[in-house]
């Protein structure tokens, strides 16, 4: 497509006998799309600077230019539309129907061929169809939420398209979120299902509200302990970690050690949900709120969570926009339904988690200081799996439980090599981590076998650092050199593993043994 081609590139030499008066004028200057409303048969004849005839262009040549340039614009046009991987649909400026691109056709079920010339109303529910508002009110939208079927739900981009400041027609640009739409909705239920679930067994077997997490150190009992006192009240609590601690598990024990626990826990991904949807999934929406609402609303997670807990994982990703309205909840108490005038008392705990650092997000305005001191009543720190490595074996014996029932296969022993190299781990992952690299040991290793340092992944041993023992432990070396308290110090580490504890002090596991009976420690 030459979008710039002037005139003069199609003018032919002026000849004596043209008659001047019958043409039409133009700079030679001028673009081919410059003529406009030229008559019939009519001529053209090119004027210089100093209005000096400098060529003419015969009617015929006119149009033959204009046919090869609309098909060139025709072709790109078509090639760029089916290239799209949304779906793509135009309508004239009566709202019928010009093309379909091959995603729009497999998303509706439509022909192009079929429905070419009608009016996309007889497809489409009326008030489904944005295209037609952004012809009518002239304002294209952008990543706007629609359901333009009952089972069909997009974000949705609009333009009207202009020919010389008119309205011809318009152009949608949709991309398919339906199933981003049903997982979000089926992990919200399976999520609260099974949280009914697990409350229930734990009420019917006494267990203690935090018993899924696992764990015996200093510093992760000092956060359970905090949590539990929090749990007994309704602030707002605030959990920071890295990712992959166990945020969630957390979450769900103050809200299963609450006054709430007999109602619903609703977990929310901030990072996970577009910011599009955010709004209409956090407070619901009334009917007609907007294009393609379901009929009769939809209700959100604020009125699924009445009486129970709102969990906002990641609220770090939360978008500035929405965090004005959230914060406005939690100061008025009540929220309000997208397109809805009735204000609705809000009945819900909250429990926010990140793993950013939210303070340094308010300094870059990228995180609302308000907001902020609403959700930061009380902060629980979880601590990173390298500050309590002798957690480490235990969760590693859990694991091997695990994965072993879940693979039908024997529980495999631990290598003290491994252990070893376990506890010198820096764990970026954490558990999470932990979690991945035990499951991948127990499906790569055989019947019987013993787990050894090849069953690792090779860039799992590259990222150890050299073996380093914490402050606490250098002193105690330092001082005692392998004298009891260290010996013992070291057997905490390891969750009392001998062979691991022995590599940790440097010694031999048979010094070991007999510096166990020299201090007489327990052995078992």
């Amino acid at each position: 497509m030459q979008h710039h081609m002037t005139l003069e590139t199609l003018a032919m030499p002026w000849k004596c006998d043209l008659d001047i008066k019958k043409m039409e004028i133009y700079s030679p200057t001028n673009l081919l799309s410059d003529i406009n409303n030229i008559e019939e048969g009519r001529d053209i004849a090119l004027k210089g600077a100093n209005d000096e005839v400098c060529g003419w262009i015969p009617y015929s040549t006119l149009m033959r230019e204009i046919f090869k340039q609309w098909k060139l614009t025709k072709a790109y046009y078509n090639a760029v539309l089916n290239s799209v991987e949304a779906a793509v649909t135009t309508v004239d400026y009566k709202g019928n129907i010009t093309f379909l691109n091959p995603n729009s056709e497999e998303m509706y079920g439509l022909s192009l061929n079929k429905v070419y010339g009608q009016s996309i109303t007889k497809f489409f529910e009326k008030e489904a169809i944005v295209l037609m508002s952004t012809m009518k009110e002239r304002q294209g939208v952008t990543n706007k939420y629609n359901q333009p079927h009952p089972n069909v739900h997009v974000l949705i981009n609009t333009s009207p398209v202009y020919v010389d400041k008119e309205v011809v027609g318009g152009i949608s640009i949709e991309r398919d979120i339906t199933e981003m739409v049903k997982l979000n909705d089926e992990l919200s239920s399976t999520t609260a299902y099974l949280h009914d679930l697990e409350s229930t067994n734990q009420s019917q077997q006494n267990l203690s509200p935090f018993n899924k997490i696992k764990g015996r150190s200093p510093v992760l009992k000092d956060a359970i302990n905090l949590a539990n006192k929090v749990a007994k009240t309704d602030a707002p609590v605030l959990i920071t970690g890295d990712s992959g601690v166990g945020k969630e598990l957390f979450a769900e024990g103050i809200h299963n050690a609450g006054k709430r626990s007999n109602h619903p826990f609703v977990a929310i991904n901030c990072g996970a949900i577009p910011a599009a949807l955010f709004e209409s999934e956090l407070f619901g929406y009334e009917q007609g709120a907007f294009t393609g609402a379901v009929k009769g609303g939809k209700k959100g997670k604020f009125d699924a969570a009445k009486g129970g807990t709102i969990f906002l994982d990641e609220v770090g990703e939360m978008p500035l926009e929405l965090q004005v309205k959230l914060l406005r909840v939690l100061q008025e108490k009540h929220y309000y339904r997208v397109s809805g005038n009735e204000a609705i008392p809000t009945d819900v705990r909250i429990i926010a988690a990140t793993n950013r650092d939210l303070e340094k997000m308010i300094d870059e305005g990228s995180f609302r200081e308000d907001l902020y001191y609403r959700l930061n009543v009380i902060s629980i720190s979880i601590p990173p799996l390298r500050d309590r490595i002798e957690d480490i074996p235990e969760l590693i014996q859990l694991f091997l439980k695990e994965f072993s029932l879940k693979y039908t296969m024997p529980i495999p022993k631990i290598d003290p090599e491994v252990m070893y190299t376990f506890l010198q781990h820096p764990w970026q992952g954490n558990i999470r981590q932990l979690r991945n690299i035990i499951e991948r040991m127990i499906i790569l290793a055989s019947d019987n076998e013993v787990i050894k340092p090849h069953h690792l992944p090779k860039n799992f041993v590259k990222e150890n650092n050299p073996p380093t023992l914490n402050i606490q432990f250098e002193e105690i070396k330092k001082h005692n050199g392998q004298g009891e308290e260290e010996i013992q110090y070291a057997l905490q580490k390891t969750f009392g593993n001998k062979a691991a504890a022995a590599k940790l002090l440097g010694i031999s596991r048979a010094t070991l043994y007999n510096k166990l009976k020299k201090y007489d420690l327990k052995i078992d």
